[in-house]
This record gives structure tokens, C-alpha cells and sequence, in this order.
């Protein structure tokens, strides 16, 4: 990449499978980091092993990322105590892989928070502490928001409207230089995804399903949301971005 990386950046759900590589990522390359995560003795440990060229360079704060209202007040904070905040990327998420009949209304309600509401938060905190400054938001959306895709209701619906909730927020912040852009991973090997690829049955139906025969890497997906977040993706924005071996836009021959 020829491009820099941001001088500073929030990163929520920094314990991730994907979190955790874009913040080594960017603190491989000089960026202060401001991480958040709910286990705050596995948020320190982790941010005090990040490769870095300095000591010192990072924050860390457990948060409940699923109110809206403690995210937005969260990202102000550190705004202010931690300087212009350049790059935000929300990696929290979740995976819920069933029919709509069997989905209760709580699972519902979980994923829409986990996915949804914490989205909305940052993009309220984004949108205030970046408007003098400018900056990149990263949002995370699924493969499933884009194609159907069996027993993902939930999570598809959710997904979906982070992708509307960026490419609007796009168009409304552009003109203070906010850029909003998703990701939409196909199955990538995170510890949130052991449900299905701890069961070998799972794991290769998984596997054929995407085009290129195999699962995603946390460190694949977490290239790109470095990529939106340094100055080479300084005109993209209101995109969104599949990264899922062919997963939603390709429709494999059948084997005869």
C-alpha cells in the first residue's frame, strides 16, 4: 500500500477475529489507537502485546457497543482526550444461522443491537467528531445482505441495513469529508464463526459454497478495511465492498 495509514483510529470490537488484525495493522504502521471491546482485562492484554513502533500509543475501554447513546459519547471522549480521530472501524457483529419460523424474538432483537445499534452509534459519533477534520468510517456487512442465502433472516436483514444506514450517512457527511463505506465478508475463520467451522459437515458445505472452495482469513478481511482507512481510499465512499471468494455474485456450475 502506497498510501498512509490514518494518524489515529478507533476501532470497537478490537478482541475480534478481524478487529484484532486491522489493530495490528495499523499499529504496525504508526497509528494511535483508541480500541473498545466488552472484556476489559482482554482488551488491555491484547492492546499491550500490538507491535508498534512506540510505547504508548494506545487506549483501551470496555463498552457495551450495543447502546447507541454510550458509543456516541464514547467516540466523543476520546475525540477530545485523544486527539482528531481519523478513521473509525466498527467490527463488531455477529452470526445467526437460522430460519425466520425458528428466529425468536430475542434473537431478533440481539442481532438487530449487535449489528444495527451499535452501527448507528458510531455513525452519530463519527459524524460529530469528524466534521472538522474529515475522516473514514468502515461499517461491516455480510454476503448474505446481498444475495439469498438460506437461514440468514436475521442476520440478512440486519446486515442490510447497515449498508443502507452507510450509503446514506455517505451522502449526508460528504460535504465535511466523512466517508462511510461496508464490507460484506463471506464465512471468514473468526472465533465467532466456531459454530460452524468447529463441525467438519458445516465447515465443507461452507467451503463449496463460496466459488473459490474455501473460508475466508481474518487478516484478508482486515486488509481492506485498512485500505478504506488510509489516504488511498481518500475518494471512496458510499461503497460497499464483497470480500467472500465469489460467495454472492457467482452461482457454481452443479456437478453432474
Amino acid at each position: 500500500m502506497s498510501g498512509t495509514f490514518p494518524e489515529t483510529a478507533i476501532i470497537l470490537g478490537a478482541t475480534g477475529g478481524i478487529g484484532s488484525r486491522l489493530a495490528q495493522r495499523l499499529a504496525a504502521g504508526g497509528t494511535r489507537l483508541a480500541l473498545a471491546a466488552t472484556d476489559a482485562d482482554r482488551l488491555r492484554a491484547f492492546s499491550s502485546e500490538l507491535n508498534t513502533p512506540n510505547e504508548g500509543e494506545h487506549t483501551t475501554d470496555a463498552l457495551d457497543a450495543t447502546d447507541p447513546a454510550q458509543v456516541e459519547a464514547w467516540i466523543e471522549r476520546t475525540n477530545k482526550a485523544f486527539g482528531p480521530i481519523h478513521a473509525i472501524a466498527n467490527c463488531v457483529g455477529s452470526i445467526v444461522l437460522k430460519p425466520a419460523h425458528l428466529t425468536t424474538d430475542e434473537e431478533f432483537e440481539r442481532t438487530l443491537r449487535l449489528n444495527l445499534w451499535t452501527s448507528i452509534g458510531v455513525v452519530r459519533g463519527a459524524a460529530k467528531a469528524m466534521r472538522q477534520t474529515g475522516g473514514s468510517v468502515v461499517l461491516f456487512s455480510t454476503a448474505a445482505a446481498n444475495a439469498g442465502i438460506a437461514n440468514h433472516e436475521a442476520i440478512a436483514a440486519a446486515k442490510g441495513a447497515v449498508q443502507a444506514l452507510a450509503l446514506s450517512a455517505a451522502a449526508t457527511y460528504a460535504p465535511q469529508n466523512v466517508r462511510f463505506n461496508t464490507i460484506a465478508p463471506g464465512l471468514v475463520n473468526t472465533p465467532g464463526a466456531k459454530a460452524i467451522t468447529g463441525n467438519e459437515m458445516a465447515k465443507k458445505a461452507s467451503e463449496a459454497m463460496h466459488a473459490l472452495g474455501r473460508l475466508g482469513e481474518p487478516d484478508e478481511v482486515a486488509s481492506l478495511a485498512a485500505w478504506l482507512m488510509s489516504s488511498d481510499a481518500a475518494w471512496v465512499t458510499g461503497q460497499n465492498f464483497g470480500i467472500d471468494g465469489g460467495l454472492s455474485r457467482i452461482k457454481m456450475r452443479v456437478k453432474m
